[in-house]
């Protein structure tokens, strides 16, 4: 089923392989919830919401598309969508974000089964598409800072230095130095790692106290969140998620394809400079999003942790086999995931160190033309200051063709890019969210 002899690879090397990636990517189960949470989730739901739509992007990936690749709520996007629903000051809840998530997901399903994401994808300057990584690792990063008391509030200049010398945001240091040893050393899983040698600290010096069981079956106190894609547009319609429903659905379509991609050249699985079963494992993703949106959770995303896996020797769909069936048996450690996370020492470090991870991308930055740096400065600089992903998307989206009509270029515009644009000067200026 999974031509392991055709791959060069073996049962046990496989197995190994989605080990490994399970403890690189481990930490979503701790994080995830405790992002989500803010926004009034509950913990239980977004807990087994996050691990529903890991198992099913990622066995469908294994089952359908046979690459190494794992599925999961994709960092950014979840604090995008926390930042959302507080950002609004009531008027949208946890609800009516996850229909904008659920929409999302739909169109990018319809998206992976036409032509039309290729057109997408070529489309929007690769600039733009590293600002916006880049810029979503500087947002969670600050959310990172933010959460531990590393950076707090402050009346003059917005935020300052907070107390760094209080038992969380020392516990968060030594954390963080913790996490960047186990970094440093190329250790498989130090994210995980860290934030586990951190909890072990946070137990000992009373940060941490875990509940009287560690272990539960898995429950759903919400049900299915939503499920009418009629009832989910028309609150899209009615609250005017446009430019949510597109930030979600742009940043997951370049997010997971430049993944994907990425992780298929590690693995020696590109043919002539092409993703064999592109389609099957963008399904994958877009079907995962679609569900996890269902039970509570905000879009997934293909995972670069999965090159740890390839790096192991993975190589084929058991290695992500292997991932789901490692997602579904946490289902079942919930009391210990929810300890784990009410202590932000011990997920903060998580937050900042994949923010330093993403923000690498402004390297491809052309920063030496400046109808191409400008742009992509305003989206990385917009996404952490006004909190929003679909902000700093729409500065850069709106300013590119116009810097580009100021220098005579307006016809290596893709003509998709200047309708984009409308949408977005429109959003922004009539029906700002």
């Amino acid at each position: 089923m999974f031509q392991l002899k055709e791959f060069g690879t073996d049962v046990k090397t496989e197995v190994l392989a989605g080990m490994t990636t399970f403890l690189t990517m481990a930490y979503i189960v701790i994080v995830n919830p405790v992002i989500l949470g803010a926004a009034g989730v509950p913990f239980d739901q977004v807990f087994l919401a996050t691990i529903i739509a890991a198992a099913i992007g990622t066995l469908w990936m294994a089952l359908f598309a046979n690459y190494p690749i794992a599925i999961a709520p994709g960092m950014g996007l979840n604090a995008y969508f926390t930042s959302m629903v507080l950002g609004s000051g009531g008027t949208i809840d946890y609800v009516t974000a996850f229909s904008a998530v659920f929409v999302a997901g739909i169109i990018f399903v319809l998206l992976s089964l036409t032509k039309m994401r290729k057109i997408l994808i070529q489309a929007i300057p690769e600039n733009l598409k590293h600002a916006i990584t880049a810029g979503i690792g500087l947002f969670i990063a600050f959310i990172g800072m933010r959460l531990s008391g590393i950076i707090v509030g402050n009346e003059a200049n917005l935020v300052g230095l907070g107390d760094l010398t209080s038992a969380p945001v020392l516990l968060t240091l030594v954390g963080l130095m913790i996490t960047l040893i186990f970094m440093s050393l190329n250790i498989h899983g130090g994210i995980f790692f860290g934030m586990i040698v951190t909890a072990i600290i946070a137990f000992f010096n009373g940060q941490l106290k875990f509940e009287s069981r560690l272990m539960q079956l898995p429950s759903l106190p919400e049900g299915i969140i939503v499920w009418n894609p009629i009832e989910a547009v028309q609150l899209v319609i009615e609250f005017g998620l446009y430019g949510v429903v597109f930030s979600f659905l742009l940043v997951t379509l370049f997010d997971t394809t430049g993944t994907m991609i990425g992780v298929a050249k590690q693995a020696g699985l590109m043919k002539n400079n092409d993703m064999p079963r592109m389609r099957q494992a963008l399904l994958a993703d877009s079907v995962a999003a679609t569900a996890g949106a269902m039970f509570g959770t905000s879009p997934t995303s293909a995972y670069v942790e999965s090159s740890a896996g390839v790096a192991a020797g993975g190589r084929t769909g058991l290695t992500t086999l292997t991932v789901g069936i490692l997602f579904i048996i946490a289902a079942f450690f919930g009391p210990l995931v929810s300890s784990l996370s009410s202590v932000a020492a011990i997920t903060a470090p998580a937050l900042i160190i994949v923010g330093s991870l993403m923000i690498g991308a402004v390297k491809h930055i052309e920063w030496d033309e400046f109808d191409e740096a400008f742009p992509a400065f305003l989206i990385i600089l917009a996404m952490p200051l006004t909190s929003s992903i679909a902000t700093g998307i729409a500065l850069g989206f709106i300013s590119y063709p116009l810097m580009k009509i100021f220098k005579g270029k307006w016809k290596a515009v893709h003509p998709i890019l200047y309708i984009f644009a409308v949408l977005f000067a429109i959003q922004i200026l009539i029906a700002p969210h």
